[in-house]
C-alpha cells in the first residue's frame, strides 16, 4: 500500500520542488523580507534596527556576520526564560551540538523552523522515488542510526541532539517501518547500542539505512562478524543508503564491498542550524539548495571570510566552482550566522552545491591553503588507482624546528594496506600537488618535504573517538587540522 501511494505523492512534491527551484532568487528575496518583518519586534530586531531595513544592502549593514559566539548573549537570554529574543516567542527545542571553541552550543528550533528539518529529509526521499522509480523500500524496514531521543529540560525548553529530536517527528505512516525501537535508541553507550541494534535487526527485512558513513560501516562490520556474510546476503532487499555529515567518497568502496554490490545512495546536507540541501536527482552531481524552507542564504568568498567587513553575496550573484563560506538567516532566529562550512556551486540552474570543507578544518601552516575537498579527492583517487581500501584518516602539519624539512603527516587506517607504502605516499602526494598549486609550489621549491603516511592500527580511530567521548551519533572526526592536537593523540594508535 505504501509503495503504491509513494509514487504519485513523490511526483507531486518533485514537480513542486522543480517549480520553486526555477524561482529560487525571487523566493529568497521574498523570504528575507518575511524574516525581517516577522522578527522586527524581537530583542535582536530592535538592537539591529530591522524596522529600517528596505533592501539587501540595508540588511547587510544592519546584520553582522557572526559565529555562535556572536549570538551567544541572545541564546543565554532565551535559556534564562526570556521570550521574543531572536524570534517571536520561545523555541520549541534546543538542538545541542558541540563546537571546537564554544563547547556545547544550543541551537534554537522554533515551531516555524521544525518543518525545515522534517520536510527536507522527506523531500529528499520523495525526490529519489520520483527520479529512480524505486518505491519497494517503503514496504520494508528502515533503519536510522541516530542519537538518543531522550531530551532534557533547559528552563522549559526540551533539549537534545538534532537526530534525537527528529525521532519525535517521524511521520506516523513510517513508525511501523522504523528500526531500532525507541528503547534501543535510548541506549547512551554507542557500542552497547550497536550490539542491540544488530540483535534487533538481524532477522528484519531491512531495505534502507540512514546515518553517517563511518557509523554505518561499524554496523555492517558487526553484522558481518556475526554472520560471516555480505550485507546483501543478510538483507537481500536492501536498496538505499541515505547519508550526510561527511564526504561519502572515502567510505564508498569499503561500504559497497561490505554490502557485496553497489546500491543507490542519497546524500543529505543536514545541520542543527537547518536542513540546507539534498540530492534531488537519482544520478545527478550536487545537492539542491533548500531555498524555500525558512532559510535566507548568503555566501562569502573564502578569501574574504576572516575580514572584518567581508563581501556578502545573495543567491543572485554567486558563481560556479568558487569556494564560499555559507551564512544563514532563518526562522529559527539565526542571523548572519556563519555555519562553518564551505560550499561550491556545481549548477546555477537549478542552484546545486557540493560541500567542500570546513572553515576551520584546513592546513595552511606553510601557506598551502589545503582544504578538505582536496585531501578527500587525492586519497580517493590514490586508493582507487592502487586498489586500496581506506577505513578512516586525518591530516596534520609536522613543523620541523631544527633538522629536516617540514611536511604533512597523514594518519590512515587501512582496511587493506597497499603493497608498497612508499609508492602509495608518492602517488598521494602527486595527486594533492595536482589539486593545489600552493602545495605544489612548496614541494617544487624544496620548502616542504613530500607527505608521510603513518598507518593506524585496526579500530584506532574508533578507540580515539571513544577516548574523547565522541563515539557514535552524529560525531565526526576532523579530516584536517592546522595544529597537532589530534595528531599527537593519534601516536598512541599507530601500528607499532
Amino acid at each position: 500500500m505504501k509503495s503504491k501511494a509513494a509514487k504519485p505523492f513523490a511526483q507531486y512534491i518533485y514537480k513542486k520542488q522543480e517549480k520553486e527551484a526555477r524561482n529560487a532568487v525571487a523566493l529568497q528575496e521574498k523570504l528575507r523580507n518575511y524574516l525581517v518583518t516577522t522578527a522586527k519586534d524581537t530583542a535582536y530586531g530592535k538592537d539591529h534596527h530591522f524596522q529600517d531595513i528596505r533592501s539587501y544592502e540595508d540588511f547587510k549593514q544592519a546584520v553582522p556576520v557572526k559565529d555562535y559566539e556572536g549570538i551567544r548573549p541572545y541564546i543565554e537570554q532565551i535559556k534564562q526564560g526570556k521570550k521574543d529574543v531572536l524570534w517571536p516567542g520561545q523555541p520549541i527545542y534546543f538542538a545541542e551540538t558541540s563546537g571546537t571553541t564554544s563547547g556545547i552550543k544550543y541551537i534554537p528550533i522554533t515551531k516555524e523552523s521544525i518543518s525545515n528539518h522534517i520536510n527536507g529529509a522527506r523531500n529528499a526521499l520523495l525526490s529519489y522515488v520520483a527520479t529512480s522509480g524505486n518505491t519497494a523500500f517503503t514496504d520494508g524496514k528502515l533503519i536510522f542510526l541516530s542519537g538518543s531521543p531522550i531530551l532534557h529540560d533547559t528552563n522549559g525548553i526540551p533539549t537534545g541532539r538534532l537526530s534525537g529530536i527528529s525521532n519525535h517527528h517521524v511521520p506516523k505512516y513510517l513508525t511501523k517501518n522504523q528500526v531500532p525501537t525507541y528503547n534501543t535508541n535510548c541506549i547512551d553507550d554507542w557500542e552497547s547500542k550497536l550490539d542491540a541494534i544488530v540483535a534487533e535487526t538481524l532477522t528484519q527485512d531491512l531495505r534502507l539505512i540512514s546515518g553517517i558513513p563511518p557509523w554505518m560501516q561499524m554496523y555492517f562490520d558487526r553484522i558481518q562478524a556475526k554472520t560471516g556474510k555480505h550485507i546483501k546476503e543478510v538483507f537481500p532487499n536492501l536498496s538505499v543508503i541515505v547519508y550526510g555529515g561527511v564526504n561519502f567518497d572515502p567510505y564508498k568502496k569499503k561500504l559497497f564491498d561490505s554490502i557485496g554490490e553497489p546500491i543507490d545512495a542519497v546524500e543529505l546536507y543536514p545541520a542543527s542550524e537547518g536542513f540546507l540541501a539534498f540530492q534531488d536527482q537519482h544520478v545527478n552531481n550536487g545537492l539542491l539548495l533548500n531555498t524555500n524552507s525558512g532559510i535566507f542564504f548568503e555566501f562569502i568568498p573564502m578569501e574574504d571570510v576572516f575580514n572584518n567587513n567581508p563581501t556578502r553575496l545573495s543567491l543572485r550573484d554567486v558563481k560556479l566552482n568558487t569556494n564560499y563560506a555559507l551564512v544563514i538567516n532563518s526562522n529559527a532566529g539565526l542571523w548572519g550566522y556563519l555555519i562553518g562550512d564551505t560550499i561550491k556551486f556545481v549548477s546555477l540552474n537549478p542552484y546545486r552545491i557540493i560541500v567542500s570543507g570546513r572553515i576551520k578544518h584546513y592546513i595552511s601552516a606553510f601557506g598551502e591553503h589545503v582544504i578538505g575537498e582536496e585531501v578527500e579527492w587525492a586519497l580517493t583517487q590514490t586508493a582507487e588507482e592502487l586498489n586500496t581500501k581506506i577505513t578512516e584518516f586525518t591530516v596534520a602539519p609536522m613543523v620541523m624546528q631544527n633538522e629536516g624539512k617540514s611536511y604533512h603527516e597523514w594518519f590512515i587506517e587501512f582496511e587493506s594496506e597497499p603493497e608498497n607504502m612508499k609508492k602509495f605516499a608518492a602517488v598521494l602526494d602527486n595527486r594533492l600537488r595536482s589539486k593545489n598549486t600552493y602545495y605544489d609550489d612548496l614541494i617544487a621549491g624544496n620548502i616542504l618535504s613530500t607527505l608521510r603516511v603513518t598507518p593506524i592500527r585496526k579500530d584506532g580511530f574508533i578507540d580515539y573517538m571513544k577516548s574523547i567521548g565522541k563515539l557514535g551519533g552524529q560525531n565526526k572526526l576532523p579530516r584536517l587540522s592546522n595544529d597537532r592536537k589530534i595528531a599527537d593523540k593519534m601516536q598512541y594508535y599507530t601500528i607499532k
